[in-house]
């Protein structure tokens, strides 16, 4: 029976939480660490440490992501720095020129956060919403007919 290479990985939980975060998906941790993709997922199920600091890396990058999302719907200001170079009686004089912009908000992003944050309220299809309320209050009535 081959060695188990968990005591590696152990040693090595920081480094998949920081793989986690920088975006890497399980393939490629479980590439880094030099075990393969089957063996990562029994470590998932035997060792609640491994998934624990992948949902801690996730978590940094999921909070990125949804900063940048409302920042990109609200929209923001930002300085935008020109730097120029002039030749003047022979001397090269450096000019720089900074400019406060503004982002306007971006609709687009703006739907897709409220659609995500409170869905029930804001759908392109109410019917459908109303349908799959009923069809979710008919499996349970069924489940409880089964249980019975």
């Amino acid at each position: 029976m081959a060695k188990s290479k968990w005591p590696e990985v152990k040693e090595n939980l920081k480094l998949v939480e920081k793989w986690a975060k920088d975006g890497l998906t399980e393939k490629q941790i479980a590439h880094n660490l030099g075990i393969s993709v089957p063996t990562f997922e029994d470590y998932k199920k035997k060792y609640t440490e491994l998934v624990k600091f992948l949902k801690k890396g996730r978590e940094v990058e999921l909070l990125e992501y949804q900063n940048a999302l409302k920042k990109r719907a609200f929209g923001y200001e930002y300085e935008e720095k020109k730097v120029y170079t002039k030749n003047e009686d022979g001397k090269v004089i450096t000019y720089t020129e900074i400019t406060k912009k503004h982002q306007p908000g971006d609709v687009g992003a703006l739907i897709f956060k409220l659609k995500n944050l409170d869905p029930e309220n804001n759908t392109d299809n109410p019917q459908l919403l109303e349908l799959k309320r009923q069809e979710l209050e008919l499996r349970k009535k069924l489940s409880e007919q089964e249980d019975w």
